[in-house]
């Protein structure tokens, strides 16, 4: 999804496009993030 935001941005160069891809990474990376942590505690028993 993230590749085909960023193509159809380059393509027409509309702004919303463009903000629709930035928050798709943000809620992407916050994604990854999260499951990071939850293998952390899980793993280490984090309190």
């Amino acid at each position: 999804m993230l590749d085909f935001t960023w193509e159809l941005f380059s393509r027409t160069g509309n702004i919303d496009t463009y903000l629709l891809f930035k928050e798709l990474e943000r809620e992407m990376q916050e994604q990854a993030s999260d499951a990071t942590y939850r293998l952390t505690e899980r793993d280490y028993h984090v309190l």
